[in-house]
This record gives C-alpha cells, structure tokens and sequence, in this order.
C-alpha cells in the first residue's frame, strides 16, 4: 500500500531561485506608457488636474504615470516617504 503526501507552499507558488514576483503590474505599465507618449508630445503637466508647468524631466513622467496607476487601482508599491 502506498501512500501519497503533497506539500503546498503558500506564497510564491512555483517560483525558483532568484525569480521573484512582478513589482509592477500591467495596467502600471499602461499608465507610465501613456505618460511617457504626453511627455514627448508635450501635453504632459504637472499638479492637480494638470494645472501646473508642463513636465520636462523623464524621471517626472514616471512618476506621474505611477500615481496615476495607483488612482486607478494598479498594481503599484506603495509611494516611499
């Protein structure tokens, strides 16, 4: 008679070694894409409601596009303080 004995690990499911989970998710990367395409075209502003200066800096429009994914309920980590 034999018997069976299964492991479960919760968490990671079946990831090896270095891999780790996703930090970002894919509607983030949407979001950061569209804020990146307002950018070069120039549309991209910064403040409530783009009541600000328009937005020269790179590291700016990924931002903007990060917080912007986190209104919408992406996967996102949360804002460093």
């Amino acid at each position: 008679m034999t018997t069976c004995v299964i492991f479960r690990v919760q968490g990671r499911g079946d990831l090896k070694g270095n891999e780790s989970m996703a930090r970002y998710g894919k509607k983030a990367s949407k979001s950061v894409e569209n804020a990146m395409r307002r950018l070069k075209r120039g549309t991209l502003r910064s403040g409530k409601a783009g009541k600000g200066g328009k937005v020269r800096s790179r590291k700016q429009a990924i931002a903007i596009g990060l917080s912007e994914a986190r209104k919408k309920g992406a996967k996102v980590p949360r804002k460093s303080a």
